[in-house]
């Protein structure tokens, strides 16, 4: 059970904190969703067969996948919907780094993380990361790595371009518009042979893939990802 301090109850009733689902009130042993809408998260369960799951199935053939999951299926304009605008659009870091040590709880329980040597988040430019101040997939990583203990690469792969959003794209538009925006910058340890790759929604696979082939070329590795969000088709 978690400890709450006595002015973190003070704080909670000065300055209260809202579910960035539903917009309720959070208790003060709540932390960025309540629990009723974290009951109610429309969590994948690909941890269960982390190989073998519609995420996985997205990398076959385009990288050497040991294992996929997603903490729950997104859907624009949903409710799940408002955590990753939150975290990436509205200056709250703290929500990725919550999600993360939430997400990586869960997986714990499915020995989703054994034989993984490191965490590599999905970069940002430097002028978006300029403009935004932090790398939203680089806070989910933090929580991530708090719970496993697992070490965070952050500069083993740079983005030197950005085209347009991925947003409204579609598969074929989204495999071109990432295809030649990351490159290799410092070389991977010689010990690390398996890394997790981490973004914050995963939709066709394409930014997955464009970022991690940089790595597999560089180094003989494995690689599992890891995301917040898959969308749901």
């Amino acid at each position: 059970m978690k400890i709450v301090s006595f002015w973190h109850r003070v704080l909670d009733v000065i300055s209260p904190r809202m579910c960035v689902m539903c917009g309720r009130r959070l208790s003060a042993t709540e932390e960025v969703i309540c629990n009723k809408c974290n009951y109610h998260l429309p969590r994948t369960d690909f941890a269960k067969d982390a190989y073998n799951n519609i995420m996985a199935k997205l990398f076959w053939g385009r990288l050497p996948i040991e294992r996929a999951s997603a903490l729950f299926y997104y859907e624009a304009h949903s409710e799940t919907a408002n955590i990753i605008y939150q975290l990436k659009y509205k200056g709250h870091p703290e929500i990725g780094h919550t999600m993360g040590r939430m997400m990586a709880n869960e997986l714990m329980d499915y020995d989703f993380f054994d034989g993984i040597d490191g965490i590599v988040p999905v970069p940002l430019t430097k002028g978006r990361l300029r403009d935004r101040g932090y790398n939203q997939s680089e806070e989910i990583a933090k929580g991530i790595s708090e719970i496993t203990g697992l070490p965070i690469y952050n500069d083993v792969i740079k983005r030197t371009e950005f085209h347009d959003s991925q947003t409204r794209k579609n598969r074929w538009e989204r495999n071109d518009n990432v295809e030649h925006v990351f490159a290799a910058n410092k070389p991977i340890p010689t010990n690390i042979k398996h890394l997790l790759m981490v973004d914050d929604v995963v939709t066709t696979g394409a930014t997955i893939v464009a970022s991690s082939s940089k790595l597999v070329q560089s180094a003989d590795i494995k690689i599992s990802v890891l995301s917040l969000g898959l969308t749901k088709r």
